[in-house]
């Protein structure tokens, strides 16, 4: 008696309705598939696996019996439907009452069409044109947009210059003791190792030719024109760029950004003019100092590589120095401002609001930063060549 009260709680469900069944009959007609119980999509589960005995599909009915379906939707209509695509000889549908028959004829147009197959995966080759060319789009759209934001950024400008009283002069000094003297101490000691590693480089290839005393001219070109506005770019890149994009990336995550747009307020003024116009001012100090220290780390090596003293050095040194290469490393110092300061602007805005967006957009401001410095130091490069100087 137990156990078949057990089973009669396990064929039941709470609302009194039985389970979904089929099961094969013989009858004189021939053949015919019996379902019964509550063909709806909480109890279909239970009767899948009968759906699939090998008796069953085996079978060739003349007829699918749905008059002792209790309960009927859409779902179990589905099923019953794709159960009779699969028999030969198109049995009919033996159904109850009009509900059943309005079920069947909403689910029959779709439910013998074919399966779609899965579209083979193209070549390697094919794949990865495929994704070459995603890239190249997503990159053409990205600089389309970046162009778009420098171009509002100068018209900013040109409005601030205008009207100088707008600047917010306490968010400029804030932002421009955070770009320039707190990055005093590791641009000084990278230049300096700068000079002393192509010092020492230097005087090592030239004493292959008996020329070690050239190595200070190799160092004043490289530092003055070069490496000093180079290296201290990619530092402030590392720095200030991307500072930029998690403080502003971070407020765009909060929503902030679109309070202040409904506060009648502009971020381009409140948010990239202050940070921006510090980088643009503070850069070219921070190359001035670069450019010394990277002399005088040159120095200290060439007075352990060729025992050339200090005094020696400076003398040489004030001798033979260009200065066209100092201004011409000083001059590229504000473009490079610009571009690290607006690309790490610009990433900070198109943060979504993830966290996980901010982290990869502030790694992508900082590749494109660097990036698009070094590929403008090079066309300084080749149009200064081009004009002799």
């Amino acid at each position: 008696m137990a156990e078949q009260t057990i089973d009669m709680q396990q064929h039941f469900a709470g609302d009194g309705e039985r389970d979904p069944d089929i099961t094969t009959v013989s009858g004189p007609d021939g053949v015919f598939i019996s379902c019964t119980g509550a063909w709806v999509v909480l109890r279909l589960h239970k009767v899948v696996a009968k759906l699939r005995e090998p008796s069953l599909l085996a079978a060739r009915p003349v007829a699918i019996d749905c008059t002792a379906i209790s309960s009927l939707d859409t779902a179990g209509a589905l099923l019953l439907e794709r159960l009779r695509c699969g028999y030969s000889g198109n049995p009919a549908m033996r159904l109850k009452d009009r509900r059943q028959q309005d079920l069947f004829a909403t689910v029959a147009p779709g439910a013998c069409l074919p399966e779609p197959l899965e579209p083979d995966s193209p070549p390697p080759f094919v794949q990865f044109l495929n994704t070459l060319g995603g890239t190249i789009i997503t990159q053409f759209h990205q600089t389309k947009s970046l162009i778009n934001f420098l171009g509002a950024f100068l018209l900013s400008l040109v409005g601030l210059l205008r009207h100088p009283g707008r600047l917010r002069l306490t968010s400029l000094a804030y932002h421009m003791e955070l770009v320039g003297l707190a990055a005093v101490p590791i641009v000084a000691l990278l230049s300096f190792l700068i000079g002393v590693v192509v010092a020492y480089m230097g005087a090592q290839q030239l004493r292959l030719f008996g020329a070690e005393i050239y190595v200070i001219n190799l160092v004043e070109i490289t530092t003055l024109r070069e490496l000093g506005v180079l290296m201290t770019s990619i530092v402030v890149a590392g720095r200030s760029g991307s500072a930029f994009t998690a403080q502003i990336g971070a407020m765009q995550a909060n929503e902030e950004v679109d309070a202040m747009r409904t506060m009648g307020l502009d971020p381009m003024r409140l948010l990239v003019q202050p940070r921006v116009v510090a980088l643009i001012l503070m850069l070219p100090a921070l190359v001035f100092l670069s450019d010394i220290m990277g002399l005088l780390g040159g120095a200290v090596a060439v007075k352990a590589s060729i025992g050339l003293g200090i005094d020696a050095f400076a003398e040489r040194l004030q001798a033979s120095m260009n200065l066209n290469h100092f201004y011409i490393g000083l001059g590229k110092a504000p473009v490079f401002a610009l571009i690290i300061g607006v690309v790490g602007c610009f990433q900070g805005f198109r943060v979504t609001g993830s966290s996980d967006s901010v982290g990869r957009l502030t790694t992508q401001a900082v590749v494109q930063a660097i990036f698009l410095v070094i590929v403008f130091d090079a066309a300084f490069a080749v149009f200064f060549a081009a004009l002799g100087v």
